[in-house]
């Protein structure tokens, strides 16, 4: 840049077609305040993110305006007319937003610009044409609240689809722990009967206490069909007729209703055998008696593990929607990955595989969680509709350099190569009417890049899609500063 100034006359600056409507006074206002700086080709004016403190009008030359994405400086405009104009676009609405660049202005060949600074420029707009400024305002604030409420939508719309698989599964859960709390009593009512009938009958205390110290024992070794994981159900089937038989010709007279349970329970012809001496005469009783108590046990373990479900499900509910926790710390992505992926889990159909690919080493990563649990939501999603009934869904954690890598890969058709440079673009979808807003992916960017100082990369091609999302493994050097509960600010984008 030349290191004068220079004024710029007021007849000059009438040729601009953005000051041609004013008149005499303002002309020479603008002239006062304002001066010329000649910049050489390449050289950049001024710098997306910096603090905005100029309106940059072309006198003469050109100027190029680009925009950060993805790590890249994309050019949007480039324009040789006099009068165009960047910079400090947004002066006119002084301290209601950080005024900071929208935009990277260069030079495309040896250029002049008119250079106003940033308050005189908002001063002018506002005391000159008042009503136009409300109405840029109400402009600027309105797309600002809708692009909020368009996120919220988006957020509660992936919110649905988990409580919606959580309330399925913790349903059945429960569904599950009353039948077995109902069971549970009617059997141990019965079992209770059926000591009681074997008192009457005679048997003295202690057989009855040898009796319960071989159902003890009997319960732990049991070696019946259906002790071993995975056998045949033919060989269950035997094993049970084999039982049955066993029963009816020791005078058990539900022996066909009994052997079920027994076999179920790991106990077969060689177990029972053992109960024969103990009971002697009284063996039908003892034998409804051992049936009911081993299912007191099977019982008792249904409703400890639909418990324990619930348990686990509902803390990955809390580790998913972080509450109770502040909302900018150190985590383990890995954690959050997990509680993801348990919340989702109804979503996954049958014909899904899921690889979890996990780094040990990968240090706590300081980030906004909840935040980026909707991130993982919406790449997973959109990766299970992808592969439609099959496939296999890869999460992998890694270390890329100063950064944790996070990488959603499917195996689906891939992401065809004319799009691949607009899914990040807002309300962009490939799905049909109704089954997608085009915002998913948007959101994420915004809360990877903007948000976290990350980066969101993407892989396709038939077969293998990887969602790639890199954030830093280091705080900046002023930790975002948020209330507990307050809303993310995403701030605008440049108009």
């Amino acid at each position: 840049m030349s290191d004068t100034a220079t004024k710029v006359p007021p007849e000059r600056l009438r040729e601009l077609f953005l000051f041609e409507g004013l008149d005499d006074e303002q002309l020479t206002w603008l002239a006062e305040y304002g001066s010329a700086r000649g910049y050489a080709r390449g050289e950049v004016i001024c710098s997306e993110g910096d603090p905005a403190e100029f309106l940059y009008v072309l006198l003469d030359g050109e100027l190029v305006m680009t925009n950060a994405v993805r790590g890249d400086q994309v050019e949007t405009t480039r324009s040789d007319r006099p009068g165009v104009y960047g910079g400090a676009v947004q002066a006119y609405l002084g301290d209601r937003i950080d005024q900071r660049y929208q935009h990277t202005l260069r030079a495309g060949r040896p250029s002049t610009v008119f250079a106003l600074p940033a308050r005189k420029f908002g001063r002018s707009v506002r005391e000159w044409f008042p009503m136009a400024t409300h109405l840029l305002e109400g402009l600027f604030f309105g797309a600002k609240n809708l692009r909020r409420l368009v996120d919220q939508r988006e957020r509660l719309a992936a919110l649905g689809t988990i409580t919606a698989g959580l309330t399925h599964e913790l349903n059945n859960l429960g569904v599950a722990a009353a039948r077995a709390s109902a069971e549970l009593g009617d059997r141990l009512a019965g079992a209770q009967q059926r000591l009681a009938e074997l008192a009457r009958a005679g048997v003295d205390c202690e057989r009855l206490g040898d009796l319960v110290s071989l159902q003890e024992r009997l319960r732990g070794q049991g070696t019946g069909a259906a002790a071993e994981p995975g056998r045949d159900p033919l060989e269950v089937s035997d094993a049970e007729d084999e039982l049955a038989d066993w029963l009816e010709e020791h005078g058990v007279d539900d022996a066909w209703e009994l052997a079920p349970g027994l076999v179920a329970a790991g106990l077969g012809v060689a177990e029972i055998e053992q109960v024969a001496p103990v009971a002697g005469e009284q063996l039908p009783v003892a034998a409804r008696w051992l049936a009911e108590v081993l299912e007191v046990t099977q019982l008792q373990a249904e409703l400890a593990d639909a418990t324990g479900r619930m348990t686990a499900l509902l803390g990955s509910a809390k580790q998913y929607s972080q509450l109770d926790r502040a909302p900018y710390r150190r985590v383990d992505l890995r954690e959050l990955l997990k509680s993801t992926l348990i919340m989702l889990k109804r979503k996954v159909p049958p014909g899904v595989r899921v690889v979890k690919d996990f780094a040990p080493d990968l240090p706590p990563v300081p980030v906004y969680a909840a935040e980026l649990n909707q991130v993982w939501t919406n790449l997973i999603v959109n990766a299970l509709d992808a592969m439609e009934e099959a496939g296999t869904l890869t999460v992998r954690t890694a270390r890329h350099g100063d950064h944790a890598l996070v990488e959603i890969a499917d195996t689906g058709p891939g992401i065809p190569e004319e799009n691949l440079p607009r899914i990040f673009t807002p309300f962009f979808t490939t799905k049909p009417v109704g089954e997608g807003t085009g915002l998913g992916l948007d959101i994420s960017w915004r809360i990877v890049v903007d948000r976290h100082g990350g980066d969101i990369r993407v892989e396709s091609r038939p077969g293998d899609t990887r969602f790639q999302v890199l954030l830093p493994l280091t705080e900046p050097d002023s930790a975002p500063d948020a209330e507990p509960d307050a809303e993310p600010e995403y701030g605008a984008q440049a108009g």
